[in-house]
């Protein structure tokens, strides 16, 4: 098992809302000081889904993802992961396009086209429901880019599924780099929820020389990250998968809960890593 945990944060995602937590970032200046604060907490990596400073809505515009990946920048080291789901209803072309402009760290590849949902978990009650496409030819089509471009694929997996869908596409010589990395979905509506076996089934299926981490939505969120620091993977957390620090209480932003990661994750004599750590970890492409 290594020593270092890559903590990833995620800052906001597409869905979640002032409204349920206000800490959520809107604005580019929002998003560079949660980061910062998320890198001086112990984080590595920070995922972005940039959104409309007016109407919090996700959005793929380049120049709201560009004010808030170059002041990320100028203010500190922390890795930067950038979505191509960007939000439901946006077109393929869309989800891509900022990929080769602004050449992250990281970008996450979305693994099967899937229910997506946001449920009441206690009544079965959905409260909003589209289908999340990522059929064979987009996820090749972005898989590409991302290497043309030197950017490491997330790949992201929401069932086990998924992770077969990646290993088919990975017969296709040269479409990835050696190793791969891939992050464990637990918990949306239209997925898996967390249970060791299922996180063991996820672990077993992947290239023994992959790298992976995990995130869970809302409960799933604590149970999933403790069982990965046991098991040698590496962590996700942050506004957009969980509001709360404990319980019903709000945390006070993403940095909050890397405060709290990385305190447990050093329980368990796991020390985060830096940035320039991670980079050696996921064995991501050297940047000037």
């Amino acid at each position: 098992m290594p020593d270092k945990v890559v903590i990833t944060a995620a800052l906001a995602g597409a869905a979640t809302r002032k409204e349920q937590n206000p800490n959520v970032p809107y604005t580019a200046e929002e998003f560079i000081e949660e980061a910062v604060k998320c890198y001086e907490k112990g984080a590595a990596v920070v995922h972005i889904h940039a959104r409309d400073p007016e109407t919090g809505m996700p959005t793929a515009d380049l120049d709201a993802i560009g004010a808030i990946v170059n002041g990320i920048k100028e203010r500190c080291p922390i890795l930067i992961n950038l979505s191509t789901a960007i939000g439901a209803g946006v077109p393929e072309k869309l989800r891509i396009h900022h990929i080769p402009e602004f050449k992250p760290d990281l970008a996450s590849l979305n693994s099967g086209t899937m229910n997506f949902a946001l449920a009441d978990h206690k009544t079965g009650d959905i409260w909003f429901d589209f289908v999340f496409e990522n059929k064979f030819d987009m996820v090749k089509k972005f898989a590409k880019v991302m290497k043309e471009n030197k950017v490491k694929p997330e790949c992201e997996v929401y069932d086990i599924g998924h992770v077969h869908n990646i290993l088919l596409l990975r017969r296709n010589a040269g479409l990835f780099e050696e190793p791969m990395h891939f992050n464990f979905v637990f918990g949306v509506a239209g997925g898996i929820k967390f249970r060791m076996d299922y996180l063991v089934a996820f672990v077993n299926s992947i290239p023994a020389d992959a790298t992976w981490c995990v995130c869970g939505v809302g409960p799933n969120s604590w149970q999933a990250n403790m069982a990965a620091i046991v098991m040698g993977g590496h962590l996700r957390v942050g506004l957009e998968d969980n509001l709360y620090i404990s319980g019903k209480e709000l945390a006070e932003g993403s940095w909050q809960q890397v405060a709290k990661i990385a305190d447990m994750a050093r329980m368990l004599d796991r020390e985060p890593a830096t940035p320039d750590e991670a980079r050696s970890i996921l064995n991501l492409p050297q940047r000037d």
